[in-house]
């Protein structure tokens, strides 16, 4: 029986690009790095009040690309007050890319990750 959810692992082709992004814009920290035993590069990005990490992977030279097809996989994050989030977003330098909507549980926003990956942002209803 599994015990719990430990990581989501994302491949991506600039490992540097996507980490700055998490830290920048969503403010998440890096909790380790290292090289797997098959030569990938890993970053381990701690996500706040839970257990789990992001685990975002950078294969060794002569990889296949890395090519995240439309709307295949998202993570979302909940947020005290999107509109002053947005706010804070665009003061680093990065936009939504949908939203701020109205959704039957507060609201919702995206914003763009590197690499084509999509990031959800939610304000539940209080």
């Amino acid at each position: 029986m599994v015990k719990k959810l430990l990581h989501t692992r994302m491949r991506v082709n600039d490992l540097e690009r996507t980490v700055a992004f998490y830290e920048h814009a969503l403010g998440l920290k890096v909790s380790r790095r290292h090289t797997s035993p098959r030569g990938a590069q890993l970053a381990f990005i701690a996500t706040p009040n839970s257990d789990e990490e992001i685990e975002i992977c950078q294969m060794p030279p002569g990889a296949e690309p890395v090519k995240v097809q439309p709307d295949l996989m998202h993570l979302a994050f909940e947020v005290e007050d999107l509109t002053a989030f947005a706010a804070g977003l665009k003061e680093r330098g990065y936009e939504l890319s949908d939203g701020p909507t109205p959704s039957g549980s507060g609201m919702i926003a995206f914003i763009d990750a590197p690499e084509g990956y999509e990031v959800e942002l939610i304000q539940r209803s209080k």
